[in-house]
């Protein structure tokens, strides 16, 4: 929608429940059978003019009732197979320069048809003809669906139940007093028939009724998937609420704003990534280098599988990636820990690293794990503004715990078997925290 003022009317507007039996009215086509006769008689005197040797394109001009009368009814070059089978075959039957002696008759209307010349196409004969065109009317067809009195007014409540057989998803429906009533009746006389649920003027659910249904209560079957039950539930529930909605506020973001929000947030994003690389260097010295690299190697992945997905990239979804970057770099600063306290203890560089990683894995595991149970609840519950930020989420935590604990492992053992290893300092670690004091750094 991009007209503000009618998103604010349908947010306004009480959503609307209605049941509904299938119509039995017939049109009353009197007024139309008076306007057709009436445009017969008209056809009639024209076409008299028209045997009489009046001017065809003129009276075109002054009595056709469609576009061509602009061109004095000059319909131009056409084949079989292009107009309607009633005009098609009275033009092709004339001879050139006859005009039809009777009324043609068809869903249009009535015509009068002047074949101006003939020749032969490619795909077979070609004519060119002039007509006049009285247009009639034609009776609309009556609503397939008539009111019952029934709606949403009526409706307690609906939810979802499971067949006590089969397990299936059903949507339980339940009136109040009065709607039992109405509900009997309408049961009573649709047996075998459909009963259609309208929310808003757009049918939601047409179940058929089995029996006559008295007790106000009544079950919607028909090989739901559990999703689909809770959105018909939820769309009847809807209908049913005693209240208006009521507009508390409004926004309007337009595509510039849009484009605006978007870049902020990004060298908002740049900008943190950068003061957490300077920290990581100042602090963890090499280790953060390698941390800085395994970082590297995460954004590419989580850009490339948002690619392939693909994901788009909304303020929301931004977020989410900020925010596991983050979590990406607290699992490192963990590893980290631990492996300088297993240096300070006197483990050689090799072990020090093994045993960091395993003593840094527990933790790391269970804070992702819990903020993946997180983001797994608000995708399922969520709107979708907060499930693209879940979504982005979890798929950084799962690609985050990749690198931490693969890539940059596999960068600190490189660094165990060169001279690195022996330059204590470069992790963060001075003479004096290592037990043999003789050690150099």
């Amino acid at each position: 929608i991009t007209d503000t003022q009618e998103a604010i009317r349908l947010i306004g507007e009480t959503p609307v429940l209605e049941f509904k039996e299938q119509s039995t009215a017939v049109p009353d086509t009197t007024e139309i059978d008076k306007y057709n006769e009436e445009a017969k008689k008209k056809a009639e005197g024209i076409l008299k003019k028209v045997l009489q040797g009046n001017d065809f394109a003129k009276l075109a001009q002054e009595n056709s009732e469609d576009s061509s009368k602009d061109q004095g009814g000059d319909l131009g070059w056409f084949a079989k197979g292009v107009m309607v089978a009633p005009f098609e075959e009275a033009a092709f039957a004339l001879k050139k320069g006859e005009v039809t002696k009777t009324l043609v008759e068809t869903q249009f209307g009535y015509h009068i048809i002047k074949k101006t010349d003939e020749r032969e196409g490619d795909s077979g004969p070609e004519i060119q003809a002039s007509h006049i065109l009285i247009r009639t009317q034609t009776p609309e067809a009556p609503s397939e669906w008539a009111s019952t009195g029934l709606s949403g007014k009526q409706l307690k409540k609906a939810n979802v139940e499971f067949d006590p057989n089969t397990g299936i998803p059903l949507v339980n429906i339940t009136f109040d007093d009065e709607g039992k009533d109405l509900f009997a009746a309408i049961t009573g006389r649709n047996i075998g028939k459909p009963v259609a649920i309208f929310l808003d003027g757009q049918p939601i659910s047409i179940p058929t009724v089995q029996e006559e249904i008295t007790g106000g209560q009544a079950v919607i079957s028909g090989d739901f998937t559990l999703p689909e039950a809770k959105q018909l539930s939820q769309r009847l529930n809807s209908g049913a609420l005693p209240v208006p909605i009521e507009l508390i506020s409004q926004t309007t973001v337009d595509a510039t704003l849009g484009k605006v929000s978007v870049e902020k947030s990004l060298l908002a994003g740049i900008l943190g990534l950068i003061l957490v690389v300077i920290f990581m260097l100042i602090y963890y010295r090499l280790p953060g280098l390698l941390a800085v690299l395994a970082l590297g190697v995460y954004a590419m992945l989580t850009l490339a599988l948002f690619k392939l997905w693909p994901v788009t990239l909304t303020l929301a979804g931004i977020a989410g990636f900020i925010l596991s970057v983050g979590m990406a770099v607290d699992a490192n600063v963990l590893i980290f820990e631990r492996l300088k306290e297993e240096l300070r203890a006197g483990r050689p560089m090799a072990e020090a690293i093994e045993e960091g990683f395993r003593r840094a894995w527990t933790s790391i595991r269970d804070s992702n794990v819990s903020s993946l149970i997180t983001a797994m609840i608000l995708i399922w519950f969520g709107s979708s503004i907060v499930k693209g930020f879940a979504v982005t989420l979890a798929l950084g935590i799962l690609i985050s715990m990749f690198t931490a604990i693969t890539v940059s492992r596999t960068f600190l053992r490189l660094t165990a078997t060169t001279w690195l290893s022996k330059k204590y300092w470069l992790f963060g670690i001075s003479r004096k925290d290592l037990p043999n004091q003789g050690e150099k750094t």
